[in-house]
């Protein structure tokens, strides 16, 4: 099959802000992002997390705002410096927030394969991904979902489904690999398949994910199941999908994108470069079905249906 160029990136873009006083650039990918507003009066709700400094109402929408550099552990932003901030309303885990910034900086275009991951020395629980440069200066790609399971805890339960012994087995056969580069993911995709007693293993990008596919093949223990977040620094799910449909060593596995962004155009790529399945973030059950119908597939000997909509 000749070689297609991905277009899972093509308008995926990087707005960057600032938190802090120093003009710290820091950045997410603009799928999470519905709009950009300057900061508004806000209404406060009683006992609300101490980050959350009220709601705004935005065509018509009542949505939180949360005082983003305090809650990944900044100077707050003091109300004497609201009217000069700026609201960036994202859509992310099945919720609407707007995250109150110190200033916008600009949206630009943005080679995901030259983000590097964050260091594994800076400990589990940063709200950073990802690090690239622009104009020779340092952008740090914050982890909204950390950040979002700090502020609502309920984002870290789970509701796993009860499995008969033989679909357990049946898992338990799959070489299962879980991809994702937000620390918070991993805990929920590791914690989903460790209560119900199904090995796997993890990976915390593309990149290494691939590496790990490559080496697993020539070792004739290929990856049947494949679960990986679409949004990653170095190679993307989109990408890591087609790269894996595209490997005739690798191309038997069973692909689940999952994903925080709440849009059908994720859907629509997810298809494009041939994943089976399009699930959001962070609904155990969901991801144990799918994982089951994967099941049923590979058992089947048949992996070429695409792709199961369930965003």
């Amino acid at each position: 099959m000749a070689k297609i160029e991905s277009k899972a990136n093509q308008s995926q873009g990087m707005l960057m802000f600032t938190l802090t006083n120093n003009k710290q650039l820091f950045a997410i990918g603009t799928l999470k992002v519905r709009e950009i507003v300057p900061f508004q009066p806000t209404t406060q709700i009683p006992y609300s997390h101490h980050h959350v400094v009220g709601t705004v109402t935005i065509r018509d929408k009542t949505i939180p705002v949360i005082n983003m550099p305090a809650a990944i552990g900044f100077r707050p932003i003091q109300p004497e410096e609201y009217d000069s901030c700026y609201l960036i309303v994202t859509d992310c885990l099945r919720t609407v927030v707007a995250f109150m910034v110190r200033s916008i900086e600009k949206i630009i275009e943005c080679d995901w394969k030259t983000i590097e991951s964050a260091p594994t020395s800076a400990g589990k629980n940063i709200f950073v991904t990802g690090i690239t440069r622009y104009n020779d200066q340092i952008i740090q790609m914050l982890d909204v979902e950390l950040l979002l399971s700090k502020i609502y805890p309920q984002y870290e339960s789970t509701n796993i489904p009860m499995l008969t012994d033989v679909e357990r087995e049946r898992l338990k056969a799959l070489n299962i690999l879980l991809v994702d580069d937000s620390s918070i993911a991993r805990k929920q995709l590791s914690d989903a398949l460790d209560s119900i007693n199904i090995p796997y293993q993890i990976c915390n990008n593309g990149l290494e994910a691939l590496t790990l596919m490559r080496n697993e093949s020539a070792q004739n223990r290929a990856i049947n199941l494949l679960v990986s977040d679409i949004e990653m620094p170095g190679l993307d799910g989109y990408e890591l999908a087609f790269e894996t449909q595209n490997d005739s060593d690798l191309d038997n596995a069973y692909i689940i994108l999952h994903t925080s962004l709440s849009s059908e155009i994720c859907v629509q790529r997810a298809q494009q470069v041939g994943a089976h399945e399009a699930l959001e973030k962070f609904n155990a059950g969901d991801l144990i079905k799918a994982m089951l119908r994967g099941a049923d597939e590979l058992a089947k000997g048949d992996v070429t249906k695409r792709i199961s909509v369930d965003v």
